[in-house]
């Protein structure tokens, strides 16, 4: 299928060079490179977060939470006092590069992103939290912040205004936990990376002490073009058939002909993202079932890939449209191996922080390894069962050991039938 980017269809990719090299910002001025941060400074901060509330942009983490009310939670404190801006650039989501893409490709998109949200809140210094095996994207960054330097975008009285904002990379020690806000403000404090208690919440009370607001890089990135063409048009690039708004990077990895991401309106089905952008599946498979949103999603089959590619409808659905990197599983994959893989990685990835993560995760491996190896105890399978029900939400101090266990939820109740054939009784 050829793609065709357009400056009003596709804000977050037209950009994009076919040699896939970095714009830098000679490029991306003439490219309508910082018109939106010249939009910002005309308007109230307060008037910024009422649009960005106004056009419906939800988080793009995973989670979903509308961007302008988590702004609005900010305190409205003298310019004089210290706000932090952090970006959350870890994407360590298995199946997920959709982050990578933009960083390596738009690093000025990004900063100009984090520049309108950091004019909003009032924010006056700024990290982008990045993974660490993200080597290109860090030397990029840093070069494209220099630039923006050079041409007044960041520091002292930008642009000739009263604003003031200072950026950062800080490269992460290379944790999943991360992902989670507080954990992440850990690990940017030189600290153990754990979840926080909450409350406070980083709003009030964040990176070290201050008020702080996360936002995803892929969140950021809209907000320059909402910024220079208005809510009404942001609204209108989504299908009819959904209440999301906007456009989101999407795509599949597996044994698909054709992975990658594609940046495609809301409402877009799954069907349509596997057939006709990842080109569907290689020759002599066929689609088994797959994951919406990276390997902490719920597992979904054939029969929902007709479904809208949003929030509601997947989550309708039983599982999360989470970061809309689906992974495509195929009818050779053995599903006990599979999950004991997802579940190895998660059980390792715990912060050890409570009990029913740091003891229940590995023992749910220890269980599917002896499903995958045909011990014979129809029992496993019953306490696979329990453990479901004890990881839940509210049973763990934060959502890492709800959202593993996740897809092996969904796995045994779509295929329950191949955990116990597996076993030999």
């Amino acid at each position: 299928m050829k793609i065709i980017r357009n400056i009003k269809t596709h804000p977050l990719t037209w950009r994009l060079r076919k040699d896939n090299k970095p714009i830098w910002i000679k490029e991306y001025k003439q490219k309508h490179g910082y018109l939106g941060i010249l939009q910002a400074l005309k308007k109230k901060p307060n008037d910024i977060i009422l649009l960005i509330q106004n056009s419906g942009l939800k988080g793009r983490g995973g989670a979903g939470f509308p961007t302008g009310l988590k702004w609005s939670l900010m305190p409205q404190i003298s310019e004089k006092k210290i706000k932090y801006l952090v970006c959350n650039a870890d994407e360590m989501e298995p199946g997920t590069y959709k982050d990578r893409l933009l960083m390596e490709q738009l690093p000025h998109l990004l900063i100009e992103g984090i520049l309108i949200a950091a004019y909003a809140i009032q924010a006056n210094k700024g990290y982008i939290f990045l993974r660490g095996e993200y080597i290109e994207a860090s030397k990029y960054l840093k070069y494209a912040i220099f630039e923006a330097k050079k041409n007044n975008f960041l520091g002292k009285n930008i642009l000739k205004t009263n604003f003031n904002f200072e950026l950062f990379v800080h490269t992460g020690a290379g944790r999943y936990i991360c992902g989670e806000e507080t954990a992440l403000l850990n690990s940017l404090e030189g600290k153990r990376a754990i979840p926080r208690s909450k409350p406070p919440f980083p709003a009030n009370s964040g990176l070290w002490g201050k008020p702080t607001c996360v936002n995803n890089v892929e969140t950021l990135c809209n907000l320059p073009a909402i910024l220079e063409y208005g809510v009404q048009w942001y609204k209108d690039l989504s299908l009819k058939n959904t209440r999301d708004h906007g456009t989101k990077l999407m795509g599949f990895s597996g044994k698909v002909k054709n992975p990658g991401v594609w940046e495609v309106p809301f409402g877009t089905t799954a069907r349509e993202i596997l057939e006709n952008y990842a080109g569907g599946m290689q020759n002599n498979l066929t689609l088994k079932a797959w994951q919406p949103g990276g390997a902490g999603t719920e597992f979904l089959t054939p029969k929902h890939l007709d479904l809208p590619m949003d929030f509601d409808n997947i989550k309708n659905a039983g599982s999360r449209l989470g970061t809309a990197l689906a992974i495509a599983i195929d009818n050779t994959i053995n599903m006990v191996s599979l999950l004991k893989n997802i579940e190895k990685f998660f059980a390792r990835e715990s912060c050890g922080w409570c009990t029913p993560c740091r003891d229940g995760l590995p023992w749910i491996v220890e269980l599917l390894k002896s499903i995958e190896n045909n011990q014979e105890n129809t029992k496993n399978i019953a306490i696979l069962e329990d453990l479901c029900d004890f990881i839940s939400p509210g049973s763990t101090f934060c959502a890492h050991a709800p959202a593993a266990i996740s897809p092996l939820k969904s796995a045994m109740k779509y295929f329950k039938h191949e955990f116990e054939t597996q076993i030999k009784i």
